[in-house]
């Protein structure tokens, strides 16, 4: 009887440790590790239950996710003692678990106890070296092994892409042995390895992939496509063969992750509509959006109807109280100005962390409230929060003097951030813009490490703080650094030499872009045009434009605006005409205001007209600037058509762009030019009421009385400038005789 119970008493025991190690196995399969741990104390505490090596096993993977490796000791000492050492899977964690404490010693001491290692204590063991850093320990255990299959590459193929740049070539060497002796790749080394072609020198590798890819049939595996998509955006800026992987990817293979990398890849590239029905998409897909969805939405720089629908839909997905997000929400407002709804924001959320108040100082500085900005800075302090080199950055971009720089300046070195390059090149641009230059040059020269954006800053800050010599001996010395200029480094140095008329310069560092294949680079062209047009080289900035490979407006726009200053009004609308022809490229107002600019200098009267009626008329239906209104005006003054200049500066069609003085003194001067005397003392009166001090008002008026031979009414003028105590400025030349 007794033992009819007592066998009865351990077979529910036995039922009941099933049940838990099934919940054991739950907890860890759901990342509640703290969970696992807890229950597995309890049974291990209780009098009827003992743990078993099923149990054993989930607590020690509990323990290697959280990790917490003084727990994994006490278990491993209970396995040793309980007699569970043996089984494979105990052993096997206990690798993992020293594996994930960067533990090396005791992963070597499990293994070399292990009898018969199988194909994962191997596996393990191959991760372990490579993530630890003894990889070439790894390469020669892995050639060494009595069995391979795929597993044991992956590992080592992995750990070398996880050990970044310095690695990479022994995953691709790995990868192509593979290949030659016929191991079959699996989806997880596809996947590793498109990760480390996610560079433009890889992309070719990366298309035979590909194409590898196809043909072996792992286009049905989610975290291949996803990979391949994220390479194609990433590397080759491919939007075509970005969509053509998704497409040819079963609907059933994309998983939130393979959304998010086309909605990323879309919003990075500025293709915001097409990233915004790609979000529909996945909707459609019945796929719950991620945080990392609405934050790539979010920071893509959206039109205000869109964010407003946006914020909404992400908190009617439940991401309200997610921190994250709501940075998002609050950085795409204060892009759009809203600071009410950023305040609101920042009030209404439920836990802040260092970001929520940058981004809230950063939405200040943006609009250049300083005042806020630096009130937010007081109280994130008192708070207990401490700024960091983007807070220090936020609060210097925003400064308006030359006092609030140095105080900031101040708490940079009383904070310990000076050391930090993002600092630093916030505080020379910073004080650079508020014309202390000498400053400037001492925190640069003060730094031990630079990087481009510090040399950026500086060649910038002497040019705009007219140094233009200085930036470009500055440039010598970059390159003596040996950091290779970016396109920003360029085109500031071509504007350098546009500012000083440097041919020889300009020459030289088109020598450098040429060499360097930076050529290609649309905003260089650009620049490049421009030099030689303000270095009096017409001819070279018409060869730069014929062989640019892609032009932009801005092309168009410079070599339009290059015939203009050299008065070929005819060119200048021979290429407008051209640029019209142009596929996917439409004239924008600063293109009518170089035309009629060149048809202004040139006398092309009746073509400007019509060009201007085009504008405003015509397929563009652009309204005038004032700029443009000055051209029309100064065309018909230098044609001699004043009675049609006034009639135009009447028109109520153009009131509000006739208070600007510019159109009045274009008026003026073909008064003075023609002879109209009566229209001239009209506008002069209109100029002397804004403008009553400028004595140029009263030369002309005067000019144009003696012009017309009455010398009493010029006599007056002269007297009345006497009266006013208006003196004109004596004429000088720098020429001497």
């Amino acid at each position: 009887m007794h033992a009819q119970r007592a066998k009865l008493v351990i077979e529910d025991a036995a039922k009941q440790l099933i049940k838990i190690n099934s919940e054991l196995s739950k907890l860890t399969s759901s990342n509640r590790h703290h969970d696992c741990l807890s229950l597995f104390l309890q049974i291990n505490s209780s009098d009827n239950l003992i743990p078993d090596h099923y149990s054993l096993s989930s607590a020690l993977t509990a323990s290697a996710n959280l990790p917490n490796p003084r727990f994994g000791n006490q278990l491993h000492a209970h396995a040793i003692n309980a007699g569970l050492k043996a089984f494979p899977h105990v052993s096997n964690t206990l690798l993992s678990l020293y594996t994930k404490s960067d533990d090396l010693g005791s992963v070597k001491r499990v293994f070399s106890e292990l009898g018969n290692p199988d194909i994962y204590s191997w596996t393990t063991l191959l991760s372990a070296y490579t993530k630890l850093g003894e990889v070439d320990h790894a390469c020669q255990l892995l050639d060494e092994m009595p069995l391979r299959n795929v597993a044991p590459w992956n590992a080592v193929i992995t750990g070398c892409s996880e050990k970044g740049y310095d690695y990479e070539d022994i995953a691709f060497d790995l990868f192509r042995r593979m290949h030659f002796l016929g191991v079959r790749h699996d989806n997880y080394t596809f996947a590793c390895v498109l990760s480390l072609c996610s560079v433009v020198d890889l992309y070719g590798f990366g298309k035979q992939l590909h194409s590898l890819i196809c043909k072996t049939g792992f286009l049905g595996w989610t975290s291949v496509v996803n990979s391949l998509i994220t390479m194609h955006f990433n590397c080759g800026n491919s939007i075509d063969a970005a969509y053509k992987v998704f497409k040819d990817a079963d609907e059933i293979v994309h998983d939130v992750i393979t959304y998010n990398a086309m909605i990323n890849g879309l919003a990075t590239l500025e293709r915001k509509e097409e990233a915004l029905l790609m979000f529909r998409e996945m909707f459609k897909a019945q796929l719950r959006p991620t945080e990392l969805t609405f934050v790539t939405l979010m920071s893509s720089g959206l039109v205000l109807t869109m964010c407003f629908q946006l914020h909404t839909q992400a908190i009617k997905t439940g991401y309200e109280p997610s921190t994250a997000v709501s940075n998002a929400a609050m950085s795409m407002y204060a892009e759009h100005g809203l600071l009410d709804s950023v305040r609101k924001l920042f009030e209404e959320m439920e836990e802040k962390d260092v970001v929520s108040w940058n981004t809230l100082i950063a939405g200040y500085a943006h609009n250049n409230d300083t005042q806020l900005a630096i009130l937010a800075y007081i109280k994130m302090q008192r708070i207990g929060f401490v700024p960091d080199e983007y807070t220090i950055g936020a609060l210097l971009s925003s400064s308006g003097s030359l006092e609030i720089v140095q105080m900031m300046y101040a708490l940079v070195l009383k904070n310990g951030l000076s050391l930090t390059s993002e600092v630093i090149n916030a505080l020379v641009s910073a004080f650079s813009k508020q014309g202390d230059i000498n400053l400037a040059c001492q925190i640069f020269s003060n730094l031990h490490f630079k990087n481009l954006i510090t040399w950026n800053a500086i060649i910038s800050g002497f040019l705009s703080n007219g140094y233009p010599i200085q930036a470009l001996d500055l440039f010598l010395q970059l390159q003596k650094s040996k950091i290779r200029p970016d396109l920003y480094t360029l085109t500031t140095l071509l504007s350098i030499c546009s500012t000083i008329s440097g041919l020889r310069h300009g020459k030289q560092i088109h020598c450098y872009i040429l060499r360097h294949w930076f050529l290609n680079e649309t905003s260089l062209g650009n620049g490049l045009i421009t030099m030689y047009v303000k270095c009096g080289v017409l001819d070279w900035s018409i060869k730069v434009f014929d062989y640019m490979k892609k032009r932009d407006i801005v092309s168009w726009n410079s070599i339009i605006s290059a015939f203009a200053q050299y008065g070929d009004g005819k060119q200048a609308i021979r290429y407008f005409t051209l640029m019209q022809n142009e596929i996917g490229l439409r004239p924008d107002q600063a293109t009518f205001t170089a035309v009629l600019s060149a048809c202004c200098r040139t006398g092309l009267v009746c073509e400007g007209i019509h060009i201007f009626n085009s504008m405003i008329t015509g397929t563009y239906g652009f309204a005038p600037g004032v700029d443009h209104f000055s051209c029309l005006v100064d065309l018909l003054g230098r044609g001699g058509y004043i009675d049609e200049m006034e009639k135009l500066v009447e028109n109520e069609d153009y009131h509000n762009k006739v208070d600007d003085p510019n159109v009045w003194w274009t008026l003026f001067s073909a008064c003075a030019s023609y002879g109209n005397v009566r229209l001239g003392r009209i506008v002069a009166g209109l100029l002397l009421q804004t403008e009553k001090n400028d004595p140029a008002v009263y030369v002309l008026l005067s000019n144009i009385h003696a012009n017309a031979g009455q010398w009493e009414d010029a006599a007056r003028v002269r007297e009345l400038m006497k009266t006013v105590r208006v003196i004109k400025q004596p004429g000088c030349s720098w020429i001497k005789p």
